[in-house]
């Protein structure tokens, strides 16, 4: 049975009537496991993935999902984890190299423009955009980050180059209830698809009431009216066999311990989510909705996951 016709029978009989039917190739399969894993039907999920990856044995995306789901089934959901070092290497190998690369070089560019730079990163994590982006034209330094392993991380290099910063240790929604100050250049990389929509328009009103720039580093992300829709399960399944297909070397270390709880967190109906990406047109849309009316969107780098743009708004 064709996906399309799994998701028509998915609105009318639920996921009883697609476990139920005929399943015709290894993406039908991998389908049913995703929707087994949303409905916390583990063993189906690991059975399914099972079946797709026998169907297709050279796809690594069916293999380390059946890899991942029987781990699931033994263990059940809460004891599995992002592990730190598997998140470590993955950003900080694959294309995130040269993305990270290409995000420095072009805020650098930026902070060069200006005879003196006052700063503010918003989401600034370990530093891996900002730090070596960083002129010497920088007079006042902002660091927001919620994360105190992160935040420190950063700051340990700013101390040992002797560079000037405060450190501010929340979100942006709570640094937005204190904090009146202005700066030239407000930037964030990757960091404002944590904030759901509904607080958006404020954080944006924000940017433009303190920002004489806004910098935001985003990917382009398809929008989807539903989370098992056909178009949305094809685009996640192509665009991890490509990510995966970086990290084939480290022994599953990425796949397991980062990719593969992300990719199915983006299906589990369980869990609230963590982050909003969209469209890069819908990011200008709404900074030019806030205030802004320069906007220009430059391409950085065609990254596996979706392309990424750097939004230069003022």
């Amino acid at each position: 049975m064709a996906l399309e016709a799994l998701w028509q029978l998915y609105q009318t009989a639920g996921y009883e009537g697609v476990r139920a039917a005929p399943r015709a190739d290894a993406l039908d399969h991998f389908y049913l496991a995703l929707l087994a894993y949303g409905e916390d039907d583990f063993v189906q999920a690991a059975a399914s993935a099972r079946a797709a990856a026998r169907l297709e044995p050279s796809s690594s995306l069916f293999e380390q999902a059946a890899h991942y789901l029987e781990r699931v089934r033994a263990q059940g959901k809460a004891a599995v984890y992002v592990d730190g070092e598997a998140f470590a290497a993955f950003i900080r190998g694959g294309g995130n190299v040269e993305l990270y690369a290409r995000a420095s070089q072009a805020l650098h560019d930026v902070y060069e423009e200006y005879e003196s730079l006052t700063l503010l990163d918003i989401g600034v994590g370990d530093g891996l955009a900002l730090l070596p982006a960083l002129t010497q034209n920088i007079t006042r330094l902002d660091l927001i980050e919620p994360s105190e392993a992160m935040l420190a991380h950063t700051t340990r290099q700013l101390d040992v180059w002797q560079v000037p910063y405060r450190a501010h240790q929340m979100t942006i929604q709570q640094f937005m209830k204190g904090d009146s100050a202005t700066w030239d250049v407000i930037q964030a990389t990757w960091s404002l698809q944590s904030a759901p929509p509904a607080d958006r328009p404020g954080v944006f009103a924000w940017l433009r009431a303190h920002g004489r720039r806004a910098l935001i580093a985003e990917f382009d992300v398809p929008e989807f009216d539903a989370l098992y829709e056909p178009g949305r399960v094809q685009q996640f399944a192509s665009r991890y066999h490509d990510g995966l297909a970086e990290y084939a070397g480290d022994g599953g270390l990425v796949a397991q311990g980062f990719l593969m709880p992300v990719l199915f967190g983006y299906f589990d109906r369980s869990a609230a989510r963590t982050n909003y990406e969209g469209p890069i047109d819908a990011w200008a849309d709404g900074l030019r909705a806030a205030g802004f009316d320069q906007i220009e969107a430059r391409p950085i780098y065609p990254y596996w996951w979706a392309d990424a743009y750097l939004i230069d708004a003022r």
